[in-house]
């Protein structure tokens, strides 16, 4: 099985030295990097399966980043480490393109726990079966390809975009608990993972708002539905 190879960026030499050490024990090869720029140059010139960014960072910050690396590669998981607790940091980073984002002091297994999650969605050795494509009103959603495409546009979506919008639809016209929503995708249904979710709904919209039919509307006190109006 193919090792996961995991582009690092920590600017404290100490933490970043028993992060690696630990992550390497686990079996991933990591590549360390100590600032934003020097992690984009890398980034740009070799081939990873998942991102951990510190968000203070020399050179380019964390959330700087993330956006940059979004900006050509929107299927990557990236995971951000802070020592930024504020809820609206956490809000931020998943804005910004952020899959998730720990708060320190953290433990290295609740760390592995998060890579090995996204690891698995993002397919590191992806089966050969048909890419799975559904008609979204004038949509067309290929699951497989994290892509929503419209017309000749074609959107790419991230692995979670693209794990929500599935679910929504499998279950199109029904109403789909927020509880269901968070334990299936996020694995918890916590603050943190309620606001996560919030900031997803509003990038699908933001996706599917060329077409007026769509409606993901928000059921009160319950969860989302996603219907198409004739």
């Amino acid at each position: 099985m193919k090792k996961a190879k995991i582009l690092f960026v920590e600017d404290d030499l100490s933490l970043g030295f028993v992060t690696k050490d630990n992550l390497e024990m686990q079996g991933y090869e990591i590549v360390h990097c100590e600032d934003g720029k020097t992690a984009l140059n890398c980034f740009e010139s070799d081939r990873f399966d998942l991102c951990i960014f510190d968000v203070m960072l020399p050179a380019l910050d964390g959330f700087s980043l993330a956006q940059a690396i979004r900006r050509s590669n929107t299927q990557i998981p990236i995971l951000f480490l802070s020592a930024k607790a504020m809820k609206e940091d956490k809000i931020m980073g998943l804005r910004l393109g952020g899959d998730d984002y720990i708060t320190k002091p953290f433990s290295i297994e609740e760390l592995v726990l998060k890579i090995d999650i996204f690891l698995k969605r993002s397919q590191i050795n992806p089966t050969a079966a048909q890419p799975v494509r559904n008609s979204i009103g004038k949509y067309i959603f290929d699951s497989d390809n994290l892509e929503l495409q419209l017309n000749a546009q074609v959107q790419k979506l991230t692995l979670r975009e693209a794990e929500l919008l599935q679910m929504f639809v499998q279950n199109l016209n029904s109403v789909v608990k927020r509880e269901d929503i968070l334990n299936k995708i996020w694995k918890n249904d916590d603050y943190f993972a309620g606001r996560s979710l919030d900031v997803f709904i509003s990038r699908l919209r933001k996706y599917l708002k060329d077409d007026p039919s769509i409606q993901l509307e928000n059921v009160h006190s319950v969860g989302f539905r996603m219907g198409i109006r004739n």
